[in-house]
């Protein structure tokens, strides 16, 4: 006995047989049983979900010798026949084969004949859109007022391309597709009456390829069958579809979570020797990633259709909603990519780079490569120290004056946190975005977070003797002892940056009550201010005193000085000084003289070179 396929053996012969489409099903059982009954169905869909089918089964309810019914009695005569396709007043026609109006009038002109054997003579037109227009026009009178004894069934995949008048006369039932899960336990039931071994991953591997259409993922089950010689294995399934496996989809989407290059480039090597199809690796990723956004916003409404729902809220914990909503809307935009690309691969790879480089939490490495080999850098690394401490030196003595010079510690130490500044200036902007969405800082607090935060990061000032010790080392400063002048000088040491720096640099210190310490922040810096800052505040202060310290905020006009009142206060003098050391130049005396000019005094700043 020659061998049938699984598409063709496995179609349902009753409506209790079909695979989801309960909306469709619904209201032809209703019509059958109530004998309320159209002279023209129109279902649409795409391929494989059942179009045919149904009509087929709509053919046999309509002429089993029991009656009209939902359930044929499925061993009549008519019953019989129409299974086997040898029904003969069921004329099944394939529209693509005869879109002539010659072909369409001689069927028509066979209507007015009363049916051979069944109860009425069923017209069953597949892919009818593919009728030509003059046919269409034949066919309209005929169907809008057909005999009785006459019923018209279409099926298309495009019903756009129907002429509205054509609709018109239809009741037309669209079909869905398929849902994954839905496919993958119809599969499983099937290979079981098959006595076949077959592995869940596999058929769910299946059902996802075969894109919401039963007869493709029947199609492929007897494919994979003959790979997998007699069982349905996932190893098999997925290097017969050249596919990734989805966990290798989850694996990319935990090493974007931990922000690991190598790792996310490793996986694109192991998905390069499986011959993949990058485009549907992408599309996997698309769909993982819509599903971990709505598991984030609203479990209980993620989709488990994939029965991998530990996996997605296990990346919904790792990933942050703002890197999902970014990776999806790069993935969207890098398809076009992969497909203008001459290497597949090599547009993946940077579109997975570039997804993960430019999220917000990203930290660029610091053991690039600088373009230059270690054994130089080994012998440079002297010589550059050198240059780096002279080029410090010159511009600090190029804006100190003598008269700052004789200062107060105080003012000496913020005069260091302005020459650090005027090095590497920073936004504030983009510092207070890393925060929080505040906004109304001013610039002198601005310049103090910034050289704040150069202090702790330039690497040229490494070395212990240049770090400033803490207080439980060395006593100098100590919690009973802080004052507002200490204050001054204890600020530039605490390790803190961004939004909650800006407001400690804004803040007057007030008094220490055993280990808790109040500031008072003046009120043109209040906009900046939230209570999330305080636990980084209080984290800070504490790390100093090695003790845990409480921070108490109160908004009102600073009655001493600020670390940020002092940084302007002294970067004014040391302007100062240098417009008068300028204007006593004899160079620019003889310029002023000589050419009339005038002195710009708002432009003279330090050298940079």
């Amino acid at each position: 006995m020659s061998y049938q396929v699984l598409a063709r053996k496995w179609r349902p012969s009753n409506f209790s047989q079909v695979a989801g489409q309960a909306h469709v099903l619904k209201s032809l059982i209703n019509a059958l049983d109530n004998e309320r009954l159209h002279h023209a169905y129109l279902f649409t869909g795409t391929r494989g979900v059942g179009k045919t089918t149904l009509a087929r089964i709509l053919a046999k309810c309509l002429n089993c010798e029991e009656g009209i019914s939902s359930v044929p009695c499925e061993k009549c005569g008519s019953c019989t026949e129409i299974t086997e396709g040898r029904f003969i007043d069921l004329l099944e026609i394939d529209a693509a084969s005869r879109t002539k109006v010659e072909d369409t009038r001689e069927l028509l002109d066979n209507v007015q004949y009363a049916p051979s054997r069944g109860r009425f003579k069923v017209y069953l037109i597949d892919e009818v859109h593919m009728l030509s227009n003059h046919s269409f026009n034949a066919l309209l009178k005929t169907l809008e007022e057909p005999p009785p004894h006459v019923k018209f069934l279409f099926a298309t995949t495009d019903p756009q391309k129907l002429p509205i008048t054509i609709l018109s006369r239809c009741l037309q039932f669209n079909l869905k597709n398929l849902s994954p899960q839905l496919i993958s336990e119809y599969l499983g039931s099937v290979l079981e009456k098959e006595k076949l071994e077959f592995e869940e991953e596999a058929l769910w591997q299946i059902a996802a390829a075969a894109s919401g259409s039963m007869r493709d993922a029947l199609t492929l089950v007897d494919q994979a069958i003959s790979y997998c010689e007699g069982q349905v294995a996932t190893d098999g399934v997925i290097e017969m579809l050249g596919v990734p496996p989805q966990k290798q989809v989850y694996e990319l989407l935990k090493g974007m979570a931990s922000r690991s290059v190598s790792t996310i480039l490793e996986l694109i090597r192991d998905i390069a020797e499986q011959t993949p199809d990058y485009s549907h690796t992408l599309d996997s990723l698309l769909s993982t990633l819509h599903r971990v956004a709505i598991a984030q916003i609203e479990p209980k409404a993620a989709d488990n259709s994939y029965g991998d729902m530990p996996q997605i809220l296990e990346l919904a914990s790792l990933i942050s909603a703002e890197d999902v909503q970014l990776y999806y809307q790069m993935g969207i935009k890098g398809r076009e990519d992969l497909r203008l690309s001459a290497e597949v691969r090599t547009a993946f790879e940077m579109l997975l780079i570039r997804m993960l480089v430019f999220s917000p939490g990203y930290v660029e490495p610091t053991n690039l490569v600088t373009g230059v080999s270690a054994d130089s850098s080994t012998t440079n690394e002297s010589s550059s120290a050198t240059e780096s401490e002279k080029k410090k030196n010159k511009l600090t003595e190029e804006i100190r004056s003598p008269q700052q010079l004789e200062e107060p510690e105080p003012e000496r130490m913020s005069e260091e946190l302005i020459e650090v500044s005027s090095e590497a200036p920073t936004d504030i902007e983009a510092e207070q975005s890393s925060d929080t969405e505040h906004d109304g800082a001013e610039v002198p607090s601005a310049r103090v977070v910034d050289a704040h935060r150069e202090k702790q990061l330039d690497p040229e000032e490494g070395s212990e003797s240049d770090k400033p010790a803490s207080a439980a080392s060395t006593g100098a400063i100590t919690l009973d002892s802080l004052s507002p002048e200490s204050w001054l000088r204890l600020y530039p040491q605490l390790e803190i940056t961004g939004i909650a720096a800006n407001v400690l640099a804004n803040s007057d210190f007030q008094r220490a009550d055993s280990n808790t310490i109040h500031f008072v922040l003046d009120h043109s810096q209040s906009a900046v201010f939230s209570d999330e800052l305080l636990p980084k505040i209080s984290q800070a202060l504490s790390s100093y005193f090695a003790v845990e310290v409480s921070v108490q905020i109160e908004i009102a006009d600073a009655k001493n000085e600020t670390p940020a009142m002092l940084s302007q206060r002294v970067k004014q003098e040391k302007h100062v000084a240098m417009v008068n050391d300028f204007e006593s130049d004899e160079n620019v005396q003889e310029l002023l003289k000589h050419f009339s000019g005038t002195l710009a005094k708002e432009t003279i700043a330090p050298n940079k070179d």
